[in-house]
Parts: structure tokens; C-alpha cells; sequence
């Protein structure tokens, strides 16, 4: 497969880039796959902050209510047992929980070729010439989106991060910047236009051909 190419001012050029059929061209989504890998990342993200008190972190209760025979109540040995107003709680969360969920590396490569397949077959997936800003201007990042005649969630998929990059796009609240190979599905499947540069491009055909032996680092 090919594609064209176009430049920072939104035009195509005569350029063409030869694009992987296994990693934009997968016809028959699975979407069992994108769904762990969808909600892998967001319990791999979660942060753990919820603690309750348990009878024993709550303070005070040390003196017996009232004696244990004799007044026909039922037996107390503590104000704080669970059962009472102001007592402990029972079955509440520690704090100490572990929601992350586990995919394999060839689960978490194909979840990522079958979103970027879906996104390139409904032409939601731009590919232009490495982006090289020359000053530090939210300009220069509001131009190339009004340029591409992109709208909605954005995501950058470069090749690395530069400092002019990062600044023209730090305020633009719906633009995501990601290098080549740290893209996961929950971006991908979030983002209504995907914009990859010609540099980050080779990054992906290499990483997550899957037709290729693949050695991580």
C-alpha cells in the first residue's frame, strides 16, 4: 500500500510513502482485542487513594461500654466495633488494591495495528513531512491543524519530541503529542484525527510489522 504525503502548508506533494498492509490494512476488526487493550490502559492508570478506617484506626473506644453481664444488653467491647455509629468499616479499601490489568506484547502490537487499520480506512489518519517548527509560536500549531483541516481530539504521532514542538501545542487542549513508539490504542481510539510524520512512520513499519521477527529492548 501507498500513500501521499503532505506538507506543514496542508498540500499534497508528489511524494508517496509506501504503508504496511498488515498494519493499515487489517480488514476484519477484533474488537475483543481493543477492548482489553482499551481498558488495560485505564486500570494501568489508575491511582489508588480510597482508605477507610477499621475498627482499629479508628481513635478511641478503648473503655468497654457497659459491663458484660447483668443489664440485658448484648455484649460490647468497644465503641468503635463496626456495627455502631462513628465505628469502624468493615470490607472498605485499604489503599493497597491492585487494579492494573496484564496483555501480552503481541496483544498490545495488535490491538494498535487494528486501531490504526480502523483509522486509516476512514480516512481519519493524515501523514505529512517531518514537522520542523523554526520558533516557539502556538501559531505554528493552530496553522498546520487549520492547514490539514483537521477538528476534534488530534493526535501527533513524531518521531521524538523537540522543544518547539512541545510549546506550539502545550495549549491546544485537544492536541496529543506521542513519539512513534509509545502509542497505545486508548490514543488511538480516542483521537478523531491522527496526524503521523514520514520519520515516525518508518518507526511504526518496523515495530509493529507483524510480519517481521521483533526483538524488544
Amino acid at each position: 500500500m501507498t500513500s501521499v504525503i503532505y506538507d506543514q502548508k496542508g498540500k499534497k506533494t508528489t511524494e508517496k510513502v509506501q504503508i504496511s498492509d498488515n498494519i493499515f490494512g487489517i480488514k476484519e476488526l477484533n474488537h475483543v482485542v481493543l477492548k482489553e487493550a482499551y481498558l488495560a490502559h485505564l486500570a494501568n492508570q489508575r491511582d489508588n487513594y480510597a482508605q477507610t478506617k477499621t475498627r482499629g484506626l479508628v481513635s478511641g473506644g478503648g473503655r468497654k461500654p457497659w459491663r458484660q453481664k447483668g443489664l440485658g444488653k448484648a455484649r460490647f467491647g468497644s465503641t468503635r466495633n463496626p456495627i455502631w455509629r462513628g465505628g469502624g468499616i468493615v470490607f472498605g479499601p485499604t489503599g493497597y488494591e491492585n487494579f492494573s490489568r496484564k496483555i501480552n506484547i503481541k496483544t498490545k502490537r495488535l490491538a494498535i495495528r487494528l486501531a490504526l487499520s480502523d483509522k486509516y480506512q476512514n480516512k481519519n489518519i493524515v501523514i505529512v513531512n517531518d514537522i520542523d517548527f523554526k520558533s516557539i509560536s502556538i501559531k505554528n500549531g493552530l496553522n498546520l491543524i487549520a492547514n490539514l483541516g483537521l477538528k476534534g481530539n488530534i493526535l501527533l504521532v513524531v518521531q521524538a519530541h523537540s522543544q518547539n514542538l512541545d510549546l506550539a501545542f502545550r495549549n491546544i487542549p485537544n492536541v496529543k503529542i506521542v513519539s512513534a513508539r509509545y502509542i497505545n490504542a486508548f490514543n488511538l481510539l480516542n483521537a478523531d484525527n491522527i496526524v503521523i510524520e514520514k520519520s515516525a512512520l518508518e518507526i511504526l513499519n518496523q515495530w509493529l510489522d507483524s510480519s517481521k521477527e521483533q526483538i524488544d529492548e
